[in-house]
C-alpha cells in the first residue's frame, strides 16, 4: 500500500520547549490512522506543522510524493489536505450551504475582475459549486438544512457541516481534530460510522486526533502515540492497548507496573 503522508524527524520548538520531537510517521493511502496522547503531547502542533500554520524547525513533510515545507496553508489545501478543528470554526451567521461554498474557494478559478463583472465562467463555477454543495449536505446527512444558519444547527450537525466544508476542497487527506469532542455516546457512535463512510465511499485517507478511546479503537487501523512531543509507540489498536509505555503515559508508572504484573501472573 502506498504512503500518502510521511513525516521524517519532524521537529517544532517554542523557545526552550520542544513540542514535536523528531517524529517519524507514515500514513498509508485510504487508511484511518489515529494520533493519540495525553494533553500537551504535541498532537495539535503536529497537525499545525502539516497544514502550514507552523514552520517546522527540522525534518521533512512529504505528501503525495512532494515536500510541503515552505508552503502556505492555502497552497497545502490546494495540494489536497483539509482539516477540521477541535473547537468548531463555522461561520455562525452564515447558512449551512454558504459555509460549504466557502470551502470551494480553492477549487474555483475565476479572478477578482470576473467576480466584479460577473462573467459567464464565474456564474458557471458558482452554479456547479452550489450543486456540489447540496450533494455534500446530503452526503453528511444534512439534506434540507442548507438554508439554516450554522449557529442554529444541533451540535452533531455542526460537526458534520464542518466536515462537509472541508470536503468541498476535494481533499485526498482529511485531518480530523477530536471529531467527537463534546458528543454524547449516541452521537459518537454515529460519528464513528460517518468516519468509516468517508474512507469507504469517498476513498479519502483519514488522519485523526481523538481522546475518546472507544472511538479510536473502534475505527483506527493504525495508531501512533505521542508523549511530550515524541512518538513512544505505533501499532494496531490491539498492540497499543497492551503497550506498557502507552499505559504509563496515560495513567502513570504505577498503573503500568501493576498491569504488567497482572499480565505476567496470567501467563
Amino acid at each position: 500500500m502506498s504512503i500518502v503522508l510521511e513525516t521524517r524527524k519532524l521537529t517544532k520548538q517554542f523557545g526552550g520547549l520542544t513540542a514535536v520531537n523528531s517524529v517519524d510517521l507514515a500514513v498509508p493511502e485510504k487508511s484511518i490512522f489515529s494520533v493519540i496522547g495525553p494533553n500537551g503531547a504535541g498532537k495539535t502542533t503536529f497537525y499545525n506543522c502539516i497544514t502550514g500554520f507552523y514552520s517546522p524547525d527540522a525534518g521533512e513533510i512529504i505528501f503525495d510524493g512532494k515536500s510541503l515545507l515552505g508552503l502556505t496553508p492555502d497552497k497545502i489545501t490546494y495540494r489536497g489536505i483539509a482539516r477540521t478543528y477541535q473547537n468548531i470554526r463555522l461561520f455562525s451567521n452564515m447558512t449551512a450551504i454558504e459555509n460549504i461554498m466557502v470551502g470551494f474557494h480553492s477549487q474555483m478559478h475565476s479572478n477578482l475582475a470576473e467576480a466584479i463583472l460577473h462573467t459567464p465562467r464565474l456564474k458557471r463555477e458558482e452554479k456547479e459549486a452550489l450543486e456540489e454543495g447540496r450533494r455534500l449536505l446530503q452526503f453528511v446527512g444534512l439534506s434540507g438544512l442548507g438554508d439554516h444558519l450554522a449557529r442554529n444547527l444541533p451540535y452533531g450537525a455542526q460537526r458534520r457541516l464542518e466536515v462537509a466544508r472541508a470536503l468541498a476542497s476535494n481533499p485526498k487527506l482529511l485531518l480530523l481534530d477530536e471529531p467527537t469532542a463534546g458528543m454524547n455516546p449516541h452521537e459518537s457512535s454515529d460519528m464513528m460510522h460517518f468516519i468509516r463512510q468517508l474512507r469507504d465511499e469517498l476513498g479519502i485517507t483519514i488522519l485523526m486526533i481523538e481522546h475518546d478511546m472507544r472511538v479510536v479503537m473502534g475505527v483506527s487501523e493504525q495508531i501512533a502515540v505521542l508523549d511530550y512531543g515524541s512518538k513512544i509507540a505505533e501499532g494496531t489498536p490491539l498492540e497499543i492497548q497492551g503497550n506498557p509505555m502507552v499505559i504509563e503515559a496515560y495513567l502513570g508508572r504505577g498503573a503500568a507496573s501493576g498491569l504488567q504484573n497482572i499480565a505476567e501472573k496470567s501467563v
